[in-house]
Order: structure tokens, then sequence, then C-alpha cells
């Protein structure tokens, strides 16, 4: 009976939305967080961990992530497995700046995150300083639950359009950090070495 007197109170802006009365950006960001394709840039002992998650145990297709790209035109998301060297900073740099917009960055690992325990003068400590980062996954590797978690996050960011809003305010990421997940299903608290 609420539905009835919300529409005989306020006509057609009592439905609820739907397919028919939905805003158009609402439609199109839900389409665009279902329809993501990563682009392949793995560069550790992370790379391994997202080539599991998209092997058949657990299917990246599922959420509509069907083949990582290797043309970063063809791309949309940036997965950034692995410690980052100095002279691979140029070419992260470049790839992301190649994909097209609206594009979006997950840091996998912790050595992707801050430069895990590699605090030397050839890795980068955080990929943060070369793109702008989304969402982090934590771990040292993160286990393909870990990153399954991070996409997920990351879609609900890019279905609620907090991502373009950041983006045009600041320019930067939302830098969302993210759980570990173990392998039995439990959240594990991790550290990502102070970043924030």
């Amino acid at each position: 009976m609420g539905v009835v007197n919300d529409v005989l109170d306020d006509g057609l802006g009592g439905f609820t939305h739907n397919v028919i009365t939905g805003k158009l950006e609402d439609l199109v960001r839900w389409a665009r967080s279902r329809s993501s394709w990563p682009a392949t840039f793995g560069l550790a002992c992370c790379a391994i961990e997202m080539m599991a998650t998209g092997a058949a145990h657990y299917d990246m297709s599922r959420f509509g992530m069907e083949v990582f790209r290797a043309s970063p035109r063809q791309a949309d998301i940036m997965i950034v497995a692995g410690r980052v060297s100095q002279k691979m900073a140029p070419v992260l740099r470049q790839v992301y700046d190649q994909m097209m917009e609206p594009k979006w960055v997950i840091s996998m690992g912790v050595c992707a995150s801050t430069g895990g325990m590699f605090n030397n003068y050839a890795i980068v400590q955080g990929v943060d300083q070369i793109v702008p980062v989304d969402v982090y996954a934590p771990g040292c590797p993160p286990t393909p639950e870990t990153l399954i978690h991070s996409i997920e996050t990351l879609h609900q960011l890019i279905e609620d359009g907090e991502l373009m809003k950041r983006r045009r305010t600041t320019g930067a990421g939302t830098g969302i950090h993210v759980r570990e997940i173990a392998a039995t299903g439990a959240p594990v608290e991790v550290m990502l070495g102070g970043r924030r």
C-alpha cells in the first residue's frame, strides 16, 4: 500500500528506480562495473596469484573480466602485481597513459603498495607515486580471494560513482585498503607498512 500512496503523492517520482525509470548515468556505471577488462602488468611473484585468479578455479569471467588484454588501449583496469623498479616506472606510466578513460588501478601486494621488504634505491616505494591507485590489495603475495575482493570493491566504487568524483576534484584514486582474505575465507589483518 505504501508504493501506491507514494505514487499518488509524488507521481512517477514515487516509483523505485528500475531499468525503465532509472537514470542513464546509473545504468552506464552499472554496465562499466560489470564489463571491465584488466591490462596485463605482472611484475613479480604476485603475478602468479593474479594468473591463478584468472584460471578456471577462481574464474574472473564471473565478474565480466573475460580476458587480460595485452593492449592498454583495450583495457580499463591496471592490476599492478609485484614490485616496481625505477627502470620499470616510466613504462608503467606510459601503459597507464595509453589506457582509455575512465581507467582504474589496483595495487596488488605489499611490494607494489609500499615497496615491501625492498627498501632501497632500485624499487619504487609505492606505485601511487607513479599512477593514482584506487584499491590496495594487501598480502605477500595476496591470495586470489583477496584480489577478487579488491575487484568487487572496485566494482562497487565504480557503481557508486565515487571514483569519478574523486578524480575530478583531486586527480587521485580513492586509496581504499581492503583486508586480506585467506584461502579459508577468513579475513586476516594486514599492515601495509604504515602507508595510508
